[in-house]
């Protein structure tokens, strides 16, 4: 398929959002609506032993103030529970219930225990600030292991499940005969979202139904969610996502507020709006990563890999959120032996309580940490082993597809050889030690670091799109994924001309919205643009068909159509899609003017590519700079370059701050040390080197186009890059490993150690 570009100007989103004109939660809350504020505890772990509201209940404004036994006075179902995984020995994991409002028990700085509801924001935080809380401490579990404090009584040594997949037995017996065996401890540090905007929702009753307008990633995981704790069927809600300021993963659960806020608009018979403020984001919004994992290859007198074990502890938070279990267990062993040949392998990963935030997912959801992981000790190998970390990934490529991993998991195709030949002459490597010379003699320190990547497509792998003509020539799509700002208006809207010869400045895409929408999977997991663009594709079929058979009577034959217009031997007629359309719709042909198609893609794509990475060290202040960083990627067929390049871009810098800067720290008492950017290290401009892209093709198997997700793939290969780069630069001072964040001052204090 040839590429197609975009509409003069660029992004059709750009002009509303680049002029202020964009329509988020919070510019379109109705007219009236009250001020919802949560209280949130300020103890880690401890029994509420009173909550007091008269004070709050005395301002002038004050509407209401709800605790937890309010809710359940009133029906409510207080409980969410996030999914489970199964552990090795076959029970589900453990699932205690997480209240929208803390009940008998608070388990992290941040959870909220009420919320008050005013006219105004200036009465809903007086309201909030006069609510007295009683707390009896108890002892605060903040270190990742097994034991300690108790979160949870049914999670004994707060182990929430013990997963695994592989031969445990047979990969050590593997592991102990290999020639050569090489173990690293990689830390996964914990990390925040830190969208641009925080969350946000408003809730109003009409008619009996309930409207939540949410900041979220899709609209039907809500509507079930709030269908089951208001106790009231599906049919009675509906919701909507407008505009969103990013989400990467964070907004694509339920959380408490929603619940709460859309009880309150019952309750009240008036609407109510939240929004977030950014320390409360912090403070609430679920977090991402968090995990230590042990690591081990084997190799072979000829440095083939025999072997891989990976042990891991994941940080789960204080209670499970939606997707949290599957994070680092089911997600991450998709990739878990990234692009090798390991004919043995074993991972296991035990989940832990914590008397934090909830951990979940966050752009690549388990594939970044797995491959962060396997690419950390395939360079450490070559270090040790002191061979070219180049040539020991491609001693062990898998070269024979489709290829069935450890977890079930089958690669269709890739030509990983071919990628990283192309990024290794991108980066010019021919030139490195030259630019390294340079480096040292102006007294840094230059270090290089490679990783190869690939990634599962997640989500849902059903989609549906419906085409609706307008009359006077418009057209709707109706798309089931959710943009959250990566230009899924533009693309999909060019898609569709692209197929039908529609221009796009006829399009509209629609999307989020429950109620004229079905059924969708939202965005996640890089899925939006393969499954949504292969329904639409599929849509396409099926109108040109009906069209066709509507246009033979018409033409004398039945027509053919060429993209653009329908052509038939001997008629002079050539009407294109909307032009067919009209006809129909002069003739009472209502039925042919709305067409739906859904889709179920047979298995997944795996999007993958190599990310190498040059930074310069100042050794007197630990100051990394990233200098050079090149990436060849293999997205299979690619529909909009540009907006590909984008999301590459962004990846990369999510990645590199979790490299480099960011770390969400709590003290011993499980109080939130980075709750502000001031103690927050976002990446900034500076930081953030001019990156090359290269694209290496080879289309899937898996969907009509040939497509692979490209959303997350930066993320998923930039941390090991950069951190490899680190490492890398260091070695030659002496240090033998380093965990990230690579601050500079923990880089300073690794260097000095080794001095």
């Amino acid at each position: 398929m040839k590429q197609f570009g975009f509409a003069q100007g660029g992004r059709r989103e750009d002009r509303r959002f680049l002029t202020g004109e964009g329509c988020y939660v919070g510019d379109i809350a109705p007219k009236g609506a009250l001020v919802a504020m949560f209280v949130r505890s300020t103890h880690a772990h401890a029994r509420i032993e009173g909550i007091e509201i008269d004070a709050a209940l005395e301002i002038q404004g004050v509407r209401a103030v709800l605790r937890a036994a309010d809710l359940e006075v009133a029906g409510i179902h207080l409980g969410m529970r996030g999914a489970t995984v199964r552990s090795v020995d076959g029970t589900p994991g453990a699932a205690p219930e997480r209240p929208v409002l803390a009940r008998d028990c608070v388990r992290f700085v941040g959870e909220a225990i009420a919320c008050v509801i005013a006219d105004n924001e200036t009465s809903a935080r007086d309201g909030a600030e006069a609510i007295l809380a009683q707390y009896s401490d108890l002892p605060a579990k903040v270190d990742l292991a097994p034991g300690g404090p108790m979160v949870h009584p049914q999670a004994p040594d707060n182990r929430a499940y013990c997963y695994e997949i592989g031969d445990r037995g047979a990969t050590e017996d593997a592991l102990a005969s290999a020639a050569h065996r090489i173990a690293a401890d990689v830390v996964g540090n914990r990390i925040m979202a830190a969208s641009m905007e925080p969350r946000g929702a408003w809730a109003e009753w009409v008619d009996d139904r309930l409207h939540l307008c949410v900041n979220g990633q899709g609209v039907w995981n809500q509507k079930s969610q709030l269908a089951e704790q208001l106790g009231i069927p599906a049919a009675r809600i509906r919701v909507t996502n407008p505009d969103v300021g990013g989400g990467f993963g964070m907004k694509a659960m339920a959380y408490p507020e929603y619940v709460v806020i859309s009880h309150a608009a019952r309750m009240l018979g008036l609407p109510v709006r939240w929004m977030s403020d950014r320390t409360e984001a912090m403070l609430s919004d679920n977090g991402a990563r968090d995990l230590v994992s042990k690591a081990e290859l084997g190799f072979d007198a000829d440095l083939r890999l025999v072997a891989y074990r990976v042990e891991t502890l994941s940080n789960l938070g204080a209670y499970n959120s939606q997707f949290g279990q599957a994070i680092q267990s089911e997600l991450f062993s998709k990739v878990v032996t990234g692009v090798y040949d390991i004919p043995i392998a074993y991972m296991r990963t035990v989940g832990i309580y914590t008397n934090t935030t909830q951990v979940d997912a966050y752009r690549g959801a388990g594939r970044p940490e797995a491959i962060t992981v396997i690419e950390a000790a395939m360079d450490h190998a070559a270090r040790v082993l002191g061979t070219d970390r180049f040539e020991l990934r491609r001693r062990n490529f898998i070269r024979s597809f489709p290829h069935t991993t450890i977890a079930g998991e089958t690669i269709d195709v890739g030509d990983f050889t071919r990628v990283l030949d192309r990024a290794e002459t991108l980066a010019d490597l021919a030139g490195y030690d030259a630019r390294k010379a340079q480096s040292k003699a102006r007294g840094l320190m230059r270090g290089l670091g490679c990783s190869y990547y690939i990634e599962a497509i997640l989500g849902q792998p059903f989609e549906a799109a419906k085409v609706m003509f307008q009359p006077g020539g418009g057209v709707d799509l109706l798309v089931g994924t959710q943009s959250n700002g990566q230009g899924h208006e533009t693309v999909f809207a060019e898609f569709l001309a692209f197929e039908t010869g529609i221009s796009a400045a006829q399009i509209r895409v629609v999307q989020g919205d429950s109620d004229i929408i079905e059924k969708g999977g939202g965005t996640g997991g890089s899925r939006s643009t393969t499954v949504q663009t292969e329904a639409t594709h599929a849509v396409v079929k099926q109108m040109v068909a009906a069209f066709a058979d509507f246009l033979t009577p018409e033409m004398g034959a039945r027509p053919e159509f060429d993209g653009q217009v329908f052509r038939a031997p001997g008629s002079n007629m050539s009407p294109g899609l909307s032009e067919a359309a009209e006809m129909a719709r002069a003739q009472g042909r209502d039925d042919l003017l709305s067409h739906h198609a859904e889709v179920r893609l047979p298995g997944r794509s795996f999007p993958n590519g190599a990310h190498i990475c040059e930074v310069e060290i100042d050794p007197e202040t630990g100051a990394v700079k990233v200098d050079r960083y090149a990436i060849v990627d293999d997205f299979g067929t690619v529909l909009a370059p540009q907006l590909v390049e984008g999301q590459v871009h962004g990846g990369v810098v999510q990645g590199l701050g979790q490299a480099l800067c960011e770390q969400v720290g709590y003290d011993g008492e499980g109080q939130l040390l980075s709750a502000s950017f001031m103690d927050y290290a976002m990446p900034r401009a500076g930081q953030v080197p001019h990156m090359v892209l290269n694209l290496e093709p080879v289309p899937s198997k898996t969907n009509a186009l040939g497509m692979k997700g490209c959303g997350e793939a930066g993320t998923v290969g930039a941390i090991a890059a950069v951190s490899n780069a680190v490492r890398d630069a260091m070695a030659s001072c002496g240090v033998g490993w380093g965990d990230m964040p690579f601050t500079p001052v923990r880089v300073w204090q690794m260097l000095q150690e080794a001095r």
